[in-house]
């Protein structure tokens, strides 16, 4: 703690004597938009778990922390925090700040559901400390999906759950899609401490359940040669360490590694299980957008292409109709189905208006689409905003946005945010919440 608030200080100074607008330096970022260049301000000191209090079933962290920095020290003491999204390069500043999900999502929320209290740089400089009933609450309650735009998440607390050693996972195949979601709504409203689903086309789709276990009769490896989302069309029951349960999709990005040609077992083999995993593919990617070199090969043969790379959260009872509608309209499989549930009504995050009382249901869709017939830019996306927002739902902005700006701030609580915004960064230092993740500025 004492070196905390030496580097809390440190860096509030650096913000008071920086001139302009700013943006994170950060080791990791698992933003899938283009960002303009802007001064930064270096937050990557910032990445230590602070405390784990077992009895009190918390995590103390700093923002820049990765999750699977948490994960283990939470693991060392039998317990874990209770949403860990599923990548091991996501930030948990950057969880809350943005939006993440998983499993247990069902059960808890999203991760910002399960935060207790928030140290905030602001903009001039000062650093507050938000709760949900203090004198900050507002801004609590505003930071999720703010995306940095009202002030930067330097610590927070969280709550924290037991665990057991090992997952027992159930994967439980259908083929048709109304039942599917009504035998996702009966998992969701059973005992297990996990449920997500995948589907591999509109007859074949999969509920996956897992149940903490103190045993297991064997245990499945996906860290190197083994591909986890293979394995759920294989089988019917498996058993994973609590670790490898919690960073299944990790090895292979989901199944985006196939981009990359990794899931290719001699390259796997070349590779070796140190570098699956979704930093290696963020620095290749990341490497990609600075040479240009996909964007050339392209022009080079004349294909014009599409990156649908999009989260959106649809109320359980419209999901069927939106499954259908993106089964015939956008061409990539698998899809990654998560539900959401937990809320506390009394906890009411206005940037990320999850407002219904019962389930919604994350649909994770991610690839390149080849686009033929020449339509304009974010064709497809647009096709997807409209249908998300016809049934109710919210579409997360950490990729391509295209809304116009008056839709936007309609959609995202435009009043509450820019009152927000007029409270904690008067003088605009910040990029509002729609030049940054529209505009990309």
């Amino acid at each position: 703690m004492t070196a905390y608030e030496a580097k809390k200080e440190e860096l509030a100074a650096a913000l008071r004597q920086a001139t302009g607008g700013v943006r994170l330096a950060k080791s990791t970022s698992n933003l899938f938009r283009d960002r303009k260049a802007a001064p930064t301000l270096d937050v990557r000191s910032f990445c230590n778990v602070l405390g784990v209090d077992t009895a009190a079933q918390t995590v103390e962290v700093e923002g820049m922390t990765p999750y699977e920095t948490l994960t283990d020290a939470c693991l060392a003491k039998a317990c874990m925090p209770l949403v860990v999204p599923q990548l091991k390069s996501i930030t948990i500043g950057g969880a809350v700040s943005g939006v993440g999900i998983e499993s247990s999502s069902f059960r808890y929320g999203l991760p910002h559901e399960s935060v207790l209290s928030l140290d905030v740089l602001l903009a001039n400089g000062d650093v507050v400390t938000a709760t949900p009933d203090n004198e900050h609450a507002d801004l609590f309650f505003g930071i999720p999906n703010s995306y940095g735009t009202l002030g930067y998440v330097l610590k927070l607390t969280a709550r924290t759950r037991p665990v057991e050693p090992y997952v027992a996972l159930r994967h439980r195949k259908l083929t048709d899609i109304d039942e599917y979601f009504t035998a996702l709504g009966e998992a969701c409203r059973g005992d297990a401490d996990f449920v997500d689903g995948t589907v591999f086309s509109g007859n074949e789709l999969c509920i996956t359940e897992g149940r903490f276990v103190a045993e297991a009769p064997y245990l499945s490896d996906y860290t190197w040669l083994g591909i986890y989302y293979r394995s759920i069309r294989e089988r019917s029951e498996d058993y994973l360490s609590v670790r490898d349960y919690i960073w299944r999709w990790d090895t292979d990005w989901f199944w985006c590694s196939k981009n990359l040609y990794v899931q290719n077992k001699p390259l796997r083999l070349l590779l070796g299980r140190r570098r699956l995993n979704s930093v290696t593919y963020q620095k290749i990617m990341r490497w990609n957008i600075r040479v240009g070199l996909t964007a050339a090969i392209n022009r080079r043969l004349g294909r014009q292409t599409e990156s649908v790379i999009q989260d959106v959260d649809i109320p359980l009872e419209r999901s069927a109709e939106f499954l259908r509608f993106f089964l015939e309209t956008i061409p990539i499989r698998p899809v990654w189905i998560c539900p959401i549930g937990g809320h506390d009504p009394a906890r009411r995050f206005p940037l990320y208006p999850l407002t219904g009382p019962g389930f919604y249901v994350n649909f994770g869709f991610w690839d390149v689409m080849p686009n033929p017939e020449k339509h304009p830019e974010g064709h497809f996306n647009r096709l997807i905003e409209d249908k998300v927002e016809e049934l109710g739902g919210v579409k997360s902005l950490y990729s391509d946005s295209y809304y116009d700006e008056d839709r936007f701030w309609r959609l995202y609580d435009g009043e509450t945010y820019f009152r927000l915004k007029q409270k904690y960064d008067p003088d605009g230092r910040l990029r509002d919440l729609y030049r940054k993740c529209v505009l990309g500025e």
